[in-house]
């Protein structure tokens, strides 16, 4: 008995260690540098480290790679801006992708994103390219380009 308490606390240990937020799971994948780097430097870190549950559409480093340097670099000095472009890509609530609907979603920055499904899920025009890449507090949608707010 006291064998099988002990292996049952061992498996519970490893899963709370492999459990992942938003941030270390997008840390994690390898693809999300400059995503990373961006919630660094608004400080978002926390939050998205926080209960959630959180939706993010994550652009890859090569979404970023898309925006011109000169305006990356910025917006990476630009808090206000920073902090307002990348929580328009975060959605209140875990949506998985059999969830989605074509349609307007209010972000956590305030205004609202454009979800289309005709021929792959897009949203405001940025094509999701993988889903469902969960996390303990949400779910990660990756989307090849950066979206910004009107």
């Amino acid at each position: 008995m006291k064998k099988l308490l002990t292996l049952a606390a061992l498996a519970t240990a490893t899963l709370a260690v492999q459990a992942k937020d938003i941030v270390d799971t997008a840390v994690a994948n390898g693809n999300f540098t400059t995503l990373a780097t961006a919630l660094k430097a608004a400080g978002l870190v926390d939050t998205l480290k926080g209960p959630g549950p959180f939706t993010v559409f994550a652009p890859t480093d090569a979404a970023f790679a898309k925006v011109p340097k000169a305006d990356l670099d910025a917006l990476l000095k630009d808090k206000a801006k920073l902090t307002a472009v990348l929580t328009y890509h975060v959605v209140p609530g875990k949506v998985m992708a059999k969830d989605v609907k074509a349609g307007k979603v209010k972000t956590v920055q305030g205004s609202e994103l454009t979800v289309a499904t005709a021929g792959g899920v897009t949203v405001d025009n940025a094509k999701v390219t993988a889903t469902d890449v969960v996390a303990d507090n949400g779910v990660i949608h990756v989307i090849d380009t950066v979206v910004i707010p009107k």
